[in-house]
């Protein structure tokens, strides 16, 4: 398999994602364990400062397309499906099926990965072919 077979955009996507549950998780833990925050609040601190860092890295490098204040706007907007599963998810783990909060919201992100590939690629590329498509 060559290095082009996998630069696509979902490979992309999969490798800004593991940053970015990798930050939104240690953002999460420290949260969490060393604050004391209850894990539904840590899990909504975490998640806003990894929406932002995700916004740039899923323009740069998985689209490669301009940041946009008006993309940098949609963005969250489209997160809010997201948002919404993973906190549903980490509750019933949690609550419903007594799975530890720790591993809770990674077991969610598991579930949530397609949502955000189809919802964050039609904010951040859809507009700007949208834009193109008026011009010709």
């Amino acid at each position: 398999m060559s290095l082009n077979a996998l630069n696509t955009e979902f490979t992309r996507f999969i490798f800004v994602g593991v940053i970015n549950t990798a930050t939104y998780y240690s953002i999460y833990l420290v949260l969490h364990n060393i604050f004391s925050l209850p894990y539904l609040l840590a899990h909504i601190v975490g998640f806003i400062i990894s929406l932002n860092i995700s916004f740039f890295l899923n323009c740069y490098v998985t689209y490669r397309t301009k940041p946009t204040l008006k993309k940098y706007l949609y963005f969250p907007l489209t997160q809010v499906v997201n948002m919404s599963v993973s906190t549903a998810l980490i509750f019933i783990f949690v609550e419903y099926l007594h799975l530890n909060s720790n591993i809770a919201p990674f077991a969610a992100v598991l579930f949530t990965i397609p949502i955000t590939f189809v919802i964050s690629s039609k904010i951040l590329k859809g507009s700007v072919r949208t834009a193109e498509a008026k011009r010709r």
